[in-house]
């Protein structure tokens, strides 16, 4: 029996029913070791009240086997468990206003990163384990009332080897030692917390201690233990001096803005191995991904996002695990939360000043992206179970979330905007809390009625456009200027008027001859209803280019009239936020088919030498590779990626540092669409495949490049399993490892796709060894590579796998098999979105989480068809 899915109804019912007091959890990793043994004992006793004695509720837990269970002294064991277990439920009946149940039973291992997942270092042959659980992947450890609002303190007692180092969200208070060689580690009981964000890590990591010490508000001094941990293999990698300054870094500025102390003991960053995140804000034990310990040469953009991550997760130890959101459907009350802080506190108390031209250009671009799609859902969504609830940690619920709330901080003011938060927390600490509860601190904070503000900003859906209308007269004066917003709720079909505060920037010809356009002037507006005029324009000649959000205050998307369009195509700027914006806003036309894919391709040739901010760059070259491979007629790629392979090549011999770094990247990435590949690309590629020293500055190798160059040969047919093997001899690593996976799935012959094609479909490789979730994205993004005309046999039998696919993996491994999977790169064949089309229409009960999964990447698809129609 699946019945996993969880709905808000069922959760409505069981939190109006109980109230969880604590959990006592025993975990036995003592065999994890071993990978012939699948799952490991979970024993937990959970004690919680009931309101209505007699009543009947249930337990969650994903299980490998229940060996017994305990309610108020009655004991269930074998036969007996047949009338209690269902599935994922555990039934509770006959309960008593107080009591206690202990479930003895069996958790198992995970390779997909959902629960506890088992990783071992292909290097040393180390085991190492950690937890993911959001939104719901508790109950695949440990028996529990797997939902937000049913908070508890938790008790951890892990059994592991005596070597490995074990950690949970408290601190160590005791360990109990064996004479097998393994240990029982006691942790203190926690705050009250959620199930979601409760942890455990073990493993032989390597660990790296410091200390934080500062002042609260009310003056009391604060010491918060500092760890840094991480594989052994990737200890000589691990830069915990940079790590533990933004750390404090973050402390600090945090302690300046929020009158409640830490609240959660120590502070422990763990980067771990093949995690489906960015991070996650475990309290006193936050999990990374260790993409964030640099194997080869980072680029400044790299280190920026690093420690916005860094400061998002910590945002959260406030906005998320002390006050939470009652149920997903207020889950951006702490992921627009913690994204709008993280970026804020990454450029107010850090070295990086770049933050909010990354934001502008690649955070809001993953959110304008999302808000264009036929499933766009407001900030505030309608999360009417699980699945639904995985699906919205997306790029509204973060960036446009944060937008918002950048474009709130302007409306009221950070003072209020701060002052609401402190009192948000006061009121509700170690608690639950709703968007009405947020919105009466801000109203009190700021003065100001929020309801519209409200209804217009978080309860509607897609972005608005901004534009600046210009008459001018036969002189080229300004005669009259407007500033015009224009939006419509796709789910609504009504009009939307948002009230807009921003600045709408004049620029001209630079003055030094540099031939950038360079900032006049700024003139700010404030746009309540459908339009505002600009009278401080009025008069003025005609500037080169206007653009309606300067700063990037507010959320819309900006529609260029013609001549600024132009003018910063043929110019370039020489603003750091304009520059970003308005990059943002010509890749958006190429998604909208407003604008020729190749037109911005070009664009990126010329100025991309120019852009100097390492965060934008990255974005736009990405972009263009993306255009590339996916917008541009299967008539006019080979010229066009001729041109932007040798462009690319050119930059890098002209360009240090950074820029030649990204642009190396870039050429590798691009050489892949040369389908009529010249001899000079080839060279190119196994010269930097073959590179001794880094490739960009000359320095220690660089085993991401190589790679890269790597999975570029294969695609294009110069690059077999010989020189696969020749670089993992060279150079061993778990990435390395999961490159070689993508480079394999590559090679351009039906043999090679089909073996990538079958374990794709059966998460399983060649020997029939389960795939973990890093190694399945790779042989997917591995058969997406190269000619529609190899790949497109297959998909005869995609379409009618997708509902088997759904219902026999995790949703997060479906989900990677299905994106990566689905069809792009088609060439102008429009057989697949008619296929995916008719899926949908033939498929209206599948599962709403599955429909979405098509119909996003149908609308990528038909997006891409469209630039495909493009001539020149």
């Amino acid at each position: 029996m699946n019945n996993e899915n969880l709905t808000r109804d069922e959760a409505a019912l069981r939190s109006q029913l109980v109230s969880v007091e604590s959990y006592d959890i025993s975990l036995d990793l003592s065999q994890a070791a071993d990978p012939a043994v699948e799952t490991y004992p979970s024993i937990i006793t959970v004690v919680f009240s009931c309101r209505r004695p007699g009543a009947s509720t249930f337990l969650d837990f994903i299980h490998g086997g229940i060996d017994s269970v305990i309610i108020n002294g009655r004991s269930f064991a074998e036969k007996e468990l047949d009338g209690i277990v269902e599935g994922s439920r555990i039934q509770l009946t006959d309960l008593l206003d107080h009591n206690e149940v202990t479930v003895t039973g069996h958790a198992v291992f995970s390779t997909s990163g959902e629960g506890l997942h088992r990783f071992v270092d292909p290097t040393d042959q180390q085991t190492y384990l950690y937890t993911q659980y959001e939104p719901a992947d508790a109950r695949r450890v440990f028996a529990n009332f797997e939902q937000p609002d049913l908070k508890a303190s938790f008790t951890f007692h892990v059994r592991a080897p005596q070597e490995w180092h074990v950690a949970s969200n408290e601190a160590l208070t005791s360990v109990d030692e064996h004479q097998d060689g393994t240990s029982t580690r006691h942790f203190a009981a926690t705050k009250r917390m959620s199930t979601y964000i409760t942890t455990v890590l073990a493993g032989p990591y390597y660990v790296v201690t410091d200390e934080w010490r500062g002042v609260t508000q009310d003056g009391t001094e604060l010491t918060v233990p500092l760890n840094i941990t991480a594989r052994q293999s990737l200890a000589q990698h691990v830069d915990h001096e940079e790590i533990f300054t933004i750390t404090k870094q973050g402390l600090d500025y945090y302690h300046q803005k929020f009158t409640v102390a830490y609240p959660w003991g120590k502070y422990d960053s763990a980067f771990v191995p093949e995690y489906n995140l960015g991070a996650m804000e475990n309290p006193g034990l936050v999990t990374f991904t260790e993409q964030y310990i640099f194997e080869s040469h980072a680029t400044e953009a790299q280190h920026e996002g690093r420690a916005g991550t860094i400061l998002h997760e910590m945002a959260h130890m406030w906005f998320g695990d002390l006050v939470t959101m009652k149920w997903w459907d207020d889950l951006w009350l702490k992921e627009s939360f913690a994204d709008y802080l993280g970026t804020l506190a990454t450029d107010k108390a850090t070295d990086f000043r770049t933050a909010w031209v990354s934001f502008a250009n690649r955070r809001k671009g993953w959110a304008y992206v999302q808000d264009q799609f036929p499933t766009t859902h407001p900030i505030v969504a309608d999360i009417t179970d699980l699945e639904a609830a995985d699906q919205n940690f997306d790029g509204i619920t973060y960036a446009k979330g944060a937008s918002v709330l950048k474009q709130l901080a302007a409306y009221v003011g950070e003072d209020a905007f701060f002052d609401a938060a402190n009192t948000y927390f006061v009121k509700h600490a170690f608690g639950n809390a709703t968007l009405p509860d947020f919105l009466e601190a801000l109203a009190t904070a700021s003065g100001r009625d929020m309801d519209g503000w409200t209804e217009a900003w978080l309860k509607t859906s897609g972005p608005s456009t901004l534009s600046v209308e210009l008459d001018e007269d036969e002189n080229g004066l300004v005669t009259r200027a407007v500033l015009r917003q224009k939006a419509t709720d796709p789910t609504t079909g009504q009009q939307v008027l948002r009230p807009h505060v921003v600045k709408v920037g004049i620029f001209d010809a630079s003055t030094d001859g540099a031939g950038w356009l360079e900032l006049t002037r700024a003139i700010d507006a404030r746009l309540e209803g459908e339009t505002v005029e600009l009278p401080d324009l009025v008069g003025s000649p005609r500037p080169a280019l206007v653009l309606p959000n300067h700063e990037d205050l507010t959320y819309a998307l900006i529609e260029l009239d013609e001549q600024s369009q132009e003018s910063f195509i043929s110019n370039g700027i020489n603003d750091g936020v304009a520059r970003a914006t308005l990059w943002a806003s010509l890749w958006n036309q190429v998604r909208s088919g407003r604008l020729d894919p190749v037109t911005f391709i070009r664009s990126v040739a010329r100025h991309g030498a120019m852009v100097p901010e390492a965060g934008i760059l990255s974005g736009i070259t990405l972009n263009a590779v993306s255009a590339l491979e996916n917008y541009v007629s299967a008539e006019r790629a080979p010229e066009v990626a001729a041109l932007f392979v040798d462009a690319a090549w050119e930059i890098t011999q002209r360009t240090t540092g950074d820029l030649r770094r990204i642009w190396a990247r870039t050429f590798a990435r691009a050489a892949k669409s040369a389908s009529e590949a010249s001899e000079n690309v080839i060279y190119r590629l196994e010269l930097m495949a073959g590179a001794e020293k880094d490739f960009a500055l000359g320095e220690r190798s660089d085993a991401e490049l190589r790679w890269l160059a790597l999975i570029a040969l294969s695609v294009l047919g110069a690059a077999d399993i010989t020189d696969f093997e020749q670089e993992i001899a060279r150079e061993d690593s778990a990435k390395a490892r999961v490159s070689r996976t993508h480079a394999l799935a590559a090679v351009p012959d039906p043999t090679s796709k089909t073996t990538a094609w079958t374990q794709a479909l059966s998460v399983m490789d060649g020997a029939g060894v389960k795939l973990s979730n890093d190694h399945l994205s790779a042989v997917a993004a591995g058969f997406a590579e190269g000619s529609w005309q190899l790949r497109q046999p297959f998909y005869q039998s995609f379409w009618p796998r997708l509902e088997e696919v759904w219902q026999s993996m995790t949703q997060s491994n479906a989900t990677r098999v299905i994106e990566g999977l689905f069809p792009h790169g088609v060439e102008g064949d429009q057989q697949p979105a008619i296929d995916a089309t008719a899926w949908l229409s033939e498929h209206p009960d599948a599962p709403a989480a599955l429909r979405r999964v098509v119909i996003e990447e149908l609308d990528m698809l038909q997006r891409e068809l469209t630039g495909q129609s493009f001539t020149g």
